[in-house]
């Protein structure tokens, strides 16, 4: 039941621990990924595309927040995983405790 119960978690997952529910055609945009990202100059009938250097600076500016989106959410699942393993050790102290009063 446990293996059954930890492939479902998995699956759901995505595997890696990745967010919830996403299908494997969008995976989840990383900084790099924005970073890396360039716009092509428009520059016909007279009229001038995107200025680069804003669309740089922006795609900048998103990267550094989706880097501290994942960085913040890197330590919530940190602590949720402590949270988890705490209660854990406190229910298996409380239920030890219960058996011995019982026999008693």
């Amino acid at each position: 039941m446990r293996n059954a119960l930890a492939r479902f978690r998995e699956r759901r997952q995505g595997g890696g621990g990745g967010t919830h529910y996403r299908s494997a055609s969008c995976p989840p945009l990383r900084p790099w990924q924005v970073r890396a990202r360039r716009f092509r100059t428009v520059g016909w009938f007279g009229r001038g595309g995107l200025d680069p250097d804003e669309v740089q600076e922006f795609l900048d500016r998103v990267a550094t927040d989706l880097n501290s989106l994942y960085d913040d959410l890197a330590a919530s699942r940190d602590e949720t995983i402590r949270v988890k393993a705490a209660l854990r050790q406190w229910q298996s102290r409380q239920s030890r405790t219960a058996n011995v009063s019982e026999r008693y």
